[in-house]
């Protein structure tokens, strides 16, 4: 009697290796989400500190910080250009703790010898905690 010799790989072999699959793209997934989440948190704290450094700028030339600066407008004083768009928050921005919707949110204090800038991150950055934080002059805070 002859022996039929079968290639291939049995149902029990092919379930095992799509299980194998599905758990290392789950892995991978949720290891991307986080990878963006820190990204973002990245992104908002340069724009921020460019932010900042602008208004450092506009208060040497203008002896005040400007009364408002509008989300996705120009700062300028006079002929002088210190930011062609003011940065948005990149979204999606409920990250974490941070509600949705979130913005940056510029108040000018003090009669312009001031300001504040609210923003928030999704999660610790540095000695920043999660949440809401602020940034003046004098540097970065929760």
């Amino acid at each position: 009697m002859k022996q039929i010799s079968q290639k291939g790989f049995t149902l029990i072999e092919l379930l095992v290796v799509i299980a194998i699959i599905g758990v290392l793209s789950t892995l991978a997934a949720v290891a991307l989400g986080n990878a963006r989440v820190k990204s973002r948190d990245a992104k908002r704290l340069a724009n921020v500190s460019q932010m900042m450094s602008a208004l450092e700028l506009y208060y040497n030339d203008a002896g005040s910080y400007p009364a408002t600066i509008t989300v996705g407008e120009t700062l300028r004083y006079g002929d002088t250009t210190y930011m062609n768009q003011v940065p948005t928050n990149p979204g999606p921005n409920n990250d974490g703790p941070c509600p949705a919707n979130n913005n940056y949110d510029y108040e000018s204090t003090d009669e312009g010898a001031s300001y504040v800038i609210t923003f928030c991150i999704g999660g610790s950055v540095g000695d920043l905690p999660a949440g809401t934080n602020t940034a003046t002059p004098s540097g970065l805070r929760n």
